[in-house]
């Protein structure tokens, strides 16, 4: 599957293959996109239960908390300066994605009406979308209640598509 248009503007910022090497020295070889969320915010919360709902098969997505285990060895040093507090993705093939461009990204690789939802959120100007997406990240912990445990239980079918 190819990449979307890129994000009008939008700097994607690319892991370096070394940084893609787990703490073993293993490579890790990515078929899922990584999607970084925080765990204490209802509005993630909410947005990873509509992505898992849409993904059944768990073909497209893997889930772990920012700045989490999977996060500090998935995304160098470097890279994490400036990254959003809420939502970051990891892009099959190494790129870094934060703010709107990575919930387009997100839309885009669903497909159907919210792939097209991503494609023509990803040709707006970046300075809007993520004008827009920051003033939600703003009030999103007044708008969404926390969940009731910071890391809700997940289901034992689903599981595996949770890293730490």
């Amino acid at each position: 599957m190819a990449a979307p248009p890129t994000h009008a503007g939008q700097p994607y910022l690319p892991v370096p293959r070394a940084a893609r090497r787990l703490r073993d020295g293993t490579e890790h070889v990515m078929s899922h996109e990584l999607v970084f969320y925080d765990g204490h915010c209802g509005l993630c919360h909410h947005s990873i239960r509509f992505l898992l709902a849409r993904d059944r098969d768990g073909a497209l997505f893997r889930y772990a908390p920012l700045f989490g285990e999977t996060f500090e060895a998935q995304v160098p040093d470097e890279a994490r300066e400036g990254l959003a507090d809420s939502l970051v993705v990891l892009r099959y093939d190494g790129v870094l994605l934060q703010r709107a461009s990575g919930v387009f990204q997100l839309l885009w690789r669903l497909g159907g009406f919210w792939g097209v939802v991503g494609m023509v959120g990803s040709w707006l100007p970046s300075r809007l979308t993520d004008w827009g997406y920051d003033r939600v990240a703003e009030v999103r912990h007044q708008l969404f209640k926390r969940p009731a445990e910071s890391c809700p239980l997940v289901p034992e079918e689903l599981r595996s598509r949770f890293l730490p």
